[in-house]
């Protein structure tokens, strides 16, 4: 998008100045996503997010923006009660210029904006243990303010989007239909999925028989998504709210891990490099406890461990899935790329198999330390 579409774009929001600059973030697999520079009243400047919503993926954009006004204002009221610093520790969207905080543009495009948290940021590996730490204390956090918010309330705008069982169902049409004409050189990957269909059940059953509380849940708890402070290292925000649903909270604490635990990156080619380091598993189980522990179940701690690997080999099948349905749901950025990423996930939850008892073991030893 060119300089001067962007300029119209950002017209139609509350920034309180004229775009001076824009860049890609290049950052995600769904969205579209620019920094903005606007400039400010007082002859400065200050920078934005502004985000092209992908519909395709986000079917209702008005019930993503609806459930984000929602939880933002609930989470800016706690943060205020406790004296802290609402510009940084939750994420503000920018009004449009008719009241809204979504804009579709002539082209039937979604747009919306967010104020930039200044003095911290993203990353896309953990670079140093205690940053991984801090993600965890930031979503743990998250969710400890969140566990008095009415989960009901909010809609669940992926519908099954942690369904793990329909995400198997969804795997083995892909591979009976094989509409790229794939699934030849899939066969061992769509074997490891066959083999473990019993554990894509356990959850949902569990939540089914209300034996798991429903929460509200973030469902996509990569590092990249906490903004971590330039100076104290400390997380600041949770970004990236599209998936705020009701659900699980070992959604979140297992998603966590299969990204930021793992030793190499989401598409490692290697696959004898692919495992879990289960020394970042205990510094973000150890930051998470410190907040969630006040209000997780028993039983949902007990499950931790296995949700990190049941989450894992969730996006195995879906990536795999996609790869077989020819890349229509992931942004692909080379040939291959989903079945790559969709092999290394599948390693990475053997692994955690073959770790599963030390997990269990670190997870309690958290436990008890927050106790």
């Amino acid at each position: 998008m060119n300089h001067f579409e962007l300029k119209q774009i950002a017209a139609q929001f509350e920034f309180g100045g004229p775009l001076v600059d824009a860049r890609p973030c290049n950052n995600g697999h769904i969205n579209d996503t620019y920094i903005l520079i606007i400039q400010s009243a007082g002859g400065g400047t200050r920078r934005y997010i502004l985000q092209r919503i992908n519909h395709h993926v986000f079917k209702s954009p008005e019930a993503v923006m609806r459930n984000i006004q929602l939880v933002t204002e609930h989470l800016r009221h706690k943060v205020v009660q406790a004296d802290g610093d609402p510009a940084r520790e939750v994420v503000n969207l920018v009004p449009t210029v008719d009241g809204g905080y979504l804009y579709k543009s002539p082209r039937g495009e979604y747009w919306r904006a967010y104020l930039f948290v200044e003095g911290a940021k993203t990353y896309e590996a953990v670079q140093n243990p205690k940053h991984f730490c801090s993600a965890g204390e930031a979503f743990g956090h998250f969710q400890s303010l969140l566990s008095d918010f009415p989960a009901g309330t909010l809609t669940e705008t992926i519908p099954k989007f942690h369904d793990t069982p329909s995400r198997f169902v969804n795997l083995m049409e892909a591979a009976r239909q094989d509409r790229a004409n794939r699934s030849h050189d899939a066969r061992d990957d769509i074997r490891f999925a066959e083999e473990r269909a019993a554990d894509t059940a356990v959850i949902v059953e569990l939540l089914e028989q209300d034996q798991l509380p429903t929460r509200v849940t973030h469902n996509d708890t990569k590092l990249n998504n906490v903004m971590i402070d330039d100076v104290t290292g400390k997380g600041v925000c949770v970004l990236d709210l599209d998936t705020v649903m009701p659900g699980s909270t070992l959604y979140d604490f297992g998603d966590a891990i299969r990204f930021g635990a793992s030793a190499t990156a989401e598409d490692e080619r290697d696959l004898s490099l692919v495992r879990i380091d289960l020394e970042l598993y205990r510094q973000f189980a150890r930051g998470y406890l410190s907040h969630a522990g006040d209000f997780l179940t028993t039983r949902e701690i007990e499950l931790l461990p296995f949700s990190a690997k049941l989450i894992t080999l969730e996006l195995g099948m879906r990536f795999l899935s996609d790869h077989l349905n020819g890349d229509v749901y992931f942004r692909i950025h080379r040939p291959g790329h989903n079945l790559d990423r969709a092999r290394a996930q599948f390693r990475l939850a053997f692994d955690m198999e073959q770790r599963m008892d030390e997990m269990r073991e670190i997870l309690e030893q958290e436990s008890s330390v927050v106790a």
